[in-house]
């Protein structure tokens, strides 16, 4: 299972994705979602994928075009002229790799695989944007009824992102929120784990303004850990007691 999150705000964009891949308890691996790509001054794009380890990782080849030298490698996505361009392609790329993958698997007998792709990036002159992008190879966008996507192992780290996501909140609230719900989806769900990926695109800097991997021993994200579950329990006990009496007794 995955679980990666892409959030807009005032300032730009924060992505944070897991790392773990496991086909059954004793078959658990670490493989990279994240990846990105820039032209300075010109610029920035990045994806996080989920689903079928063998389909995404075929996305992302076909997008960097492995087959050739390295030398001759060009990322056609970064001379689209806008970032809806990019993600019309994208689809297309997905939902054809998406087929192929299944047609084959299909004459194998086998399940069936899916895959999907958040999408972030801003190019120069215009917005930063963010869009889901689905296996079937259509995509909605973020906006400001839905400044956030989720792909993967969703439903433990959205409650957290609802209450506290505010579009100017500052970058490092963004990463602080971002960490405490991927820290409520790894304590309730197994196959959702650290590292951690983080990238931070700020509006009309074609770079990355912020990048790291969030190790098991992390300082910042044990100490988020341990100091939200005691938040959380002094919250509960400081809520009204429940009375067996008449409920306007309750205090």
């Amino acid at each position: 299972m995955t679980y990666c999150c892409g959030m807009v705000l005032d300032k730009g964009l924060v992505l944070m994705s897991d790392t773990r891949t496991n086909s059954g308890v004793d078959n658990i691996s670490v493989f990279r979602k994240m990846f990105h790509w820039s032209v300075p001054g010109d610029r920035m794009i990045g994806v996080m994928t989920s689903g079928n380890l063998a389909t995404t990782q075929a996305v992302i080849s076909r997008l960097e075009e492995r087959t050739k030298a390295p030398e001759d490698r060009v990322n056609s996505f970064l001379g689209m002229a806008t970032m809806f361009q990019v993600a019309v392609e994208m689809g297309k790329l997905l939902r054809e790799t998406v087929n192929a993958t299944q047609t084959q698997n299909d004459q194998r007998g086998g399940r069936r695989f899916t895959a999907s792709i958040i999408l972030a990036g801003q190019i120069a002159g215009m917005e930063p944007r963010l869009f889901m992008i689905y296996p079937e190879g259509n995509f909605i966008e973020a906006s400001f009824d839905t400044p956030f996507f989720q792909i993967g192992e969703t439903k433990y780290g959205r409650p957290i992102l609802i209450r506290g996501y505010d579009r100017d909140m500052s970058f490092e609230d963004a990463v602080k929120l971002l960490t405490v719900s991927f820290d409520s989806t790894l304590k309730a769900n197994l196959s959702v784990g650290l590292p951690l990926d983080l990238l931070v695109i700020e509006r009309d800097r074609f770079e990355p303004l912020h990048e790291r991997r969030i190790e098991q021993d992390d300082p910042y994200f044990n100490a988020i850990s341990s100091l939200w579950g005691d938040s959380l329990r002094e919250a509960f006990h400081g809520l009204p007691n429940y009375s067996f009496d008449e409920p306007g007794e309750n205090t």
